[in-house]
């Protein structure tokens, strides 16, 4: 099977070191040239968690040459029908697109290749990249996973196939309620990358200041109230329920929330939001694929969804140079705690 990942940025290139030291065909693609030349020089450098350095095969794309049977996407989901139409070149004719990004990206992919070609993938870990070439794991190595689930009408021996693939780096789930395993995703997401950028802190900060958790522990219950008006059920995250352990209807049920949230996200606590390490850089970030998607689901269900709409707008003006992130910003969700 000959593989890319395109758009191998942190999560990336640490997914494709492992694969390239399982001995899989593998071509990490990225328009970083100082990063494609790094891992070149010198291959990928694994730190944080773990320590690799693993030689790498990596592209720039336009140096993409012949066809893929499998390219994993991990590029920002904002320019997925572009970057999806580009792609349709590069696969072979029974390729398939995986998209291991965040938010619920599949539905764009489908449009452009079909839904028998499209199937996507949870990533249940994170990374920072720390210099071209240099990305940091930063969650415990026996904490990592992936969910993944096909459209309908993707061939069942080819999701097998792309499971047989990721499970060279990590344990991989096949999700009959792919959707309830997405909305779990874009919830950890919508929740602690959302107040991670407003606070410009890692998953771990937010909760470990006592106003921001009761923000996050409010966001959570918020994207589970929308879900649920949707016809979400949740899917459990590393067999944990987050509806059992963190949804609150009384006060005595969330403050036996608040005490579980820092235990819950203890092995995922070290995670630096990708919005944030895009606006250190300059770049523009995924908040209207993350917290605005539970915003227009909200609206679609006729349902206020005051934290979030918060969260896009403290972001949207980090984003736009009229504020910056730190936990300042905890003003501005005063009047809905």
């Amino acid at each position: 099977m000959k593989i890319a990942i395109y758009g191998a940025g942190s999560l990336g290139t640490i997914l494709g070191a492992y694969l390239t030291e399982a001995g899989m065909q593998v071509d990490l693609v990225n328009r970083n040239q100082a990063h494609v030349a790094a891992l070149r020089e010198k291959g990928a450098t694994i730190i944080g968690t773990i320590h690799k350095q693993i030689a790498v095969s990596a592209l720039l794309p336009d140096e993409m040459t012949g066809n893929y049977d499998l390219i994993l996407l991990l590029t920002k989901q904002m320019h997925n029908h572009e970057v999806v139409t580009q792609l349709q070149s590069q696969l072979s004719p029974e390729g398939v697109i995986c998209t291991l990004q965040n938010g619920i990206p599949e539905i764009s992919v489908a449009e452009v290749i079909g839904e028998a070609r499209t199937c996507g993938g949870t990533v249940a870990w994170g990374a920072t990249m720390k210099e071209p070439g240099v990305c940091e794991l930063t969650s415990e190595e026996d904490s990592l996973s992936f969910g993944m689930g096909g459209m309908p009408g993707f061939p069942q021996e080819k999701l097998l196939a792309i499971k047989a693939v990721l499970e060279k780096m990590c344990p991989v789930e096949l999700e009959d309620n792919f959707m309830g395993v997405r909305w779990s995703k874009l919830l950890i997401n919508a929740v602690f990358s959302g107040l991670g950028t407003v606070f410009g802190c890692t998953f771990g900060g937010v909760v470990d200041n006592k106003k921001a958790k009761k923000v996050a522990l409010a966001t959570i219950k918020e994207c589970i109230d929308v879900g649920r008006a949707d016809g979400v059920v949740f899917a459990p995250v590393q067999g944990k329920n987050i509806e059992k352990l963190l949804y609150y209807s009384n006060p005595v049920k969330r403050a036996l929330a608040l005490f579980i949230l820092p235990i819950a996200l203890k092995k995922h606590r070290d995670i630096k939001p990708s919005m944030l390490q895009d606006l250190e850089k300059g770049k523009p970030c995924e908040i209207s694929a993350i917290n605005g998607v539970v915003c227009r689901v909200g609206d679609k269900n006729k349902m206020e969804t005051p934290f979030n709409d918060r969260i896009v707008t403290v972001v949207s003006e980090i984003e736009a140079g009229k504020r910056t992130y730190g936990f300042e910003n905890l003003s501005a969700f005063d009047d809905l705690l």
